[in-house]
């Protein structure tokens, strides 16, 4: 199929409105704390929106569609993980994290926190963490770049390693220019995106393919276990997919819209705004997936793009059943999807590069101008290296972003939700936890021990090493003193 130019506009379109916002956005960066984190200005709407779309990355609209058309319900277990522990997340961190970090030196990245929370005049707990953030990140942001490589090549037709630089760009641009706000103000536009096209594609697709009876009775003369939730599936395969949900408690992307909420007061607005859209987008996602099983056995002269790669499940759906316009915009939602995330990784990754070893370790008096340009050259050195990451066309999305996913939630997940509710929790204990996490990790999924998802034994021996490493020493009085003003400040303005 060639590409219409009504798809081409609507994407060039889009692009333009995203890199125009972080032209705007660059009116008002003027120090590193606007430029990593916004200066703490985001109200509940932007904050519910940002930290949805940032997680929400091209797995969203690429891999998990992908895994349900490949195996039916059994894999929708992942969703019903990823709401439990996003839900969590917002109800036991969002609000303390924010006023730990303002208590703590008024921390912009989570070494700052870490290394402010317990008093670390080593250094060793901030450069450990921000290793682990460059690590698990370059992966996490080869997986945006592949998944946007993967949208422009069945789009347009290009070939991988031009499709790879073409999807790329816009992000990179918005990022370098505008920073934090200029990533939270377009994720707010990305995620109204993805959450039209979510709610759309299905019923469409349940129209095309003759209402819910006649959808239904395909699906379930295709294969009947389509339907059944527990097809192909173990015990261990279930705790794995649902053990997503741990990783929420450690994704430096997500964390950081907590920490640049505008208040405390905003978080519960937030948190029920964020909600509502992640049920919808995920419920949209499944369907996707799901109905598009019904859609290619009745059209098997279309479906051949979709067996040889079932992540462009979405993309084959959007361009066969929509005007070119629409489908423009329904297309433009993955490429939303892919920004979204890759932006907050990319910024990220410069943020500790910044933050936590070019000001602490290199230029201690280094002037506001000169560390938000040095943050806007980390963006670009990390983007070059997630491209050199992302150049083989075999990777998938969902592969890369589980390991990341893995990496962040078993080293941060239980550190900084034991920092934010124990106040006798030591700086051993931290350095214990994240050491034991990412060690977990890194072993686990080497071996393929037990075929179980590595972050669930990850979690848990890092939970362990914190509170038994803890226990063989004591926090100090200002420590204790600063978690009980946090927490005091918690409690009087949730």
């Amino acid at each position: 199929m060639s590409v219409s130019n009504p798809t081409l506009i609507t994407f060039v379109i889009y692009i333009a409105a995203m890199v125009l916002i972080g032209f705007m956005a660059y009116r008002s960066t003027n120090n590193l704390s606007d430029y990593i984190l916004g200066g703490r200005s985001l109200g509940s709407v932007v904050t519910a929106l940002s930290a949805g779309a940032s997680d929400m990355s091209g797995w969203l609209l690429m891999g998990l569609p992908g895994a349900i058309y490949m195996s039916g319900l059994s894999e929708s277990w992942i969703a019903i993980g990823l709401i439990v522990g996003a839900y969590l997340n917002w109800l036991f961190v969002a609000g303390r994290l924010r006023v730990q970090t303002e208590h703590n030196g008024d921390a912009l990245t989570l070494p700052d926190y870490f290394s402010s929370r317990f008093e670390d005049k080593s250094g060793l707990l901030r450069i450990i963490s921000a290793v682990v953030i460059l690590v698990f990140f370059t992966i996490y942001c080869a997986s945006g770049i592949v998944a946007g490589a993967r949208l422009f090549e069945g789009t347009f037709g290009m070939s991988y390693e031009t499709a790879l630089w073409a999807g790329a760009a816009a992000t990179i641009a918005y990022t370098f220019v505008g920073g934090f706000l200029a990533v939270s103000w377009t994720d707010t536009v990305q995620a109204t995106l993805m959450i039209f096209a979510l709610i759309l594609t299905p019923i469409i697709v349940l129209l095309a393919t003759g209402g819910v009876d006649t959808t239904f009775l395909a699906i379930e003369a295709q294969n009947p276990d389509n339907f059944n939730m527990l097809k192909n599936t173990t015990f261990i395969g279930i705790i794995s997919l649902m053990g997503w949900g741990l990783g929420y408690f450690g994704q430096p992307h997500i964390l950081a819209r907590f920490m640049a909420a505008d208040s405390v007061k905003s978080i519960a607005k937030a948190r029920r705004i964020s909600m509502t859209w992640m049920i919808l987008c995920l419920g949209g996602t499944v369907a996707v997936g799901f109905f598009g099983i019904a859609y290619f056995s009745a059209h098997p002269e279309v479906a051949g793009p979709v067996t040889e790669n079932h992540e462009r499940v979405f993309i084959e759906l959007a361009k066969l059943l929509f005007n070119p316009w629409i489908a423009g915009v329904l297309l433009s939602a993955i490429l939303a999807a892919v920004m979204s995330t890759l932006s907050c990784q990319l910024l990220v990754c410069s943020s500790a590069l910044t933050e936590d070893f070019y000001k602490t370790f290199l230029r201690k008096n280094a002037s506001q101008v000169e560390l938000v340009w040095v943050g806007r050259l980390m963006v670009l050195l990390v983007a070059l290296i997630a491209i050199a990451m992302a150049a083989n066309p075999e990777n998938r999305v969902l592969g890369l972003v589980s390991y990341a996913w893995a990496g962040f939630g078993a080293a941060f997940g239980p550190v900084v939700l034991i920092s934010v509710i124990w106040k006798g929790m030591t700086r051993n204990g931290a350095l214990a936890g994240i050491l034991v996490g990412a060690i977990t990790v890194i072993v686990w999924k080497h071996f393929e021990l037990l075929g179980l998802y590595e972050i669930i034994p990850g979690f848990i021996f890092a939970s362990l090493a914190i509170y038994f490493v803890s226990k063989m020493g004591a926090p100090t009085a200002g420590m204790v003193e600063r978690f009980d003003a946090a927490e005091k400040d918690y409690n009087l303005n949730k």
